[in-house]
C-alpha cells in the first residue's frame, strides 16, 4: 500500500514514516522548507497553499492513504485552509483521508473534558484555524478521520522536552504552568494509533490523547525525573496570570476511541516512568 504523508518533515511525521517503513508501506512524504532526517521511499516538496501542486503530488503518487500531520501554526492559509485544500483533491481522487487536529479547539471553558460529541470553542487563532479544517475536511470528506490530539511527547525530541532541558540549564527564561493541564500522549502510540485509523474503516472525529491529566509543570517533573535532571529547578508559574493566550484545562476524552482500538493510548506517568 502506498502512503502519504503530508508534513513528514515534523515531529509526529517523522514517526509516521518510521511506523509506515517497518509495516511495509511505499511511503512518500512532504515537506514545506526542507526534508526531515527520516527515510521514506520518497520526499515531495508541498505548500498545501498551492492547490495546483497538491493536486500533481497526488496524482503522481496516487495514495490509498493520506495522512496529514502537518502544521502551519496560526498561519490561516496553512492550517485552515490547506487541509481544505487536500481534502477537496483527496474526494477528487477517491483517497482516503486522516487530518491530525488538537485539543486547541476547544476553550475550557465552563468545562474541562471534552469527548468527540463536544462541538469546538477556540480562543486563539489557531485554535480557530485548526476547528475550520475540521469544519472543511468532513464537509467535503465525510468518510475522513479527524483525529484530534494533545501535547506529543517523545524519547527525548519533542518541543516539551527540550524546553524541560533548556529550563534546567537555566539557558532560557520562562516558567512551567502548573494551571494549564492537558492529556500528553506518546508519539509511537499516537502514530500507531493513527495507521491503526488510516486503515480501518472509521470515519468522522476521534480523540487521541493519553489518559492522564497533568499540568505542564507536573510533564516538566516527569521529564526531569526520566532524564536525570533537577526537577527542582523547573520555575513554575501561572498562565492566568500571564500574557500567554489559550484555554487553561482541556482534557481530551479518548476512551471512546480507545475502545476500538487495539493500540494502547499510554498515559504519561507511565511512558515516562525510568523504568519505561
Amino acid at each position: 500500500m502506498t502512503l502519504l504523508i503530508v508534513g513528514g518533515s515534523g515531529f509526529l511525521g517523522a514517526e509516521l514514516i518510521r511506523q509506515a517503513r517497518t509495516a511495509g508501506h511505499t511511503t512518500v512524504a512532504t515537506y514545506a522548507t526542507e526534508p526531515g532526517s527520516s527515510s521514506p521511499t520518497a520526499w515531495c516538496p508541498l505548500d498545501l497553499r498551492d492547490a495546483g501542486r497538491l493536486d500533481a503530488v497526488m496524482a503522481d503518487v496516487n495514495p490509498a492513504v493520506v495522512i496529514n500531520a502537518s502544521s502551519g501554526r496560526a498561519d490561516w492559509a496553512v492550517t485552515a485552509e490547506g487541509p481544505l485544500q487536500l481534502a477537496i483533491v483527496a474526494a477528487k481522487y477517491g483517497t482516503r483521508l486522516v487530518h491530525v487536529s488538537s485539543d486547541a479547539v476547544f476553550s475550557g471553558a465552563g468545562r474541562v473534558h471534552y469527548d468527540e460529541s463536544c462541538l469546538p470553542d477556540p480562543v486563539t487563532p489557531y485554535g480557530a484555524a485548526k476547528a475550520a479544517a475540521e469544519t472543511g475536511v468532513l464537509a467535503v470528506r465525510p468518510k475522513a478521520v479527524v483525529a484530534r490530539t494533545s501535547l506529543i511527547i517523545g524519547h527525548g525530541s519533542s518541543e516539551h522536552e527540550r524546553l524541560v532541558h533548556q529550563l534546567a540549564a537555566g539557558a532560557v527564561d520562562g516558567a512551567l504552568f502548573t494551571d494549564d493541564i492537558r492529556c500528553p500522549v506518546h508519539v509511537s502510540d499516537l502514530a500507531a494509533a493513527l495507521m491503526e485509523l488510516a486503515l480501518s474503516e472509521a470515519t468522522g472525529i476521534h480523540h487521541l490523547a493519553g489518559p492522564d491529566a497533568l499540568s505542564r509543570h507536573e510533564l516538566g517533573t516527569l521529564i526531569a525525573r526520566r532524564d536525570d535532571l533537577d526537577a527542582s529547578r523547573l520555575p513554575a508559574g501561572l498562565r492566568a496570570h500571564s500574557t500567554v493566550p489559550g484555554a487553561l484545562d482541556v482534557r481530551l476524552q479518548s476512551q471512546t476511541t480507545q475502545r476500538h482500538l487495539r493500540t494502547v493510548l499510554r498515559g504519561a506517568r507511565q511512558f515516562l516512568s525510568p523504568d519505561a
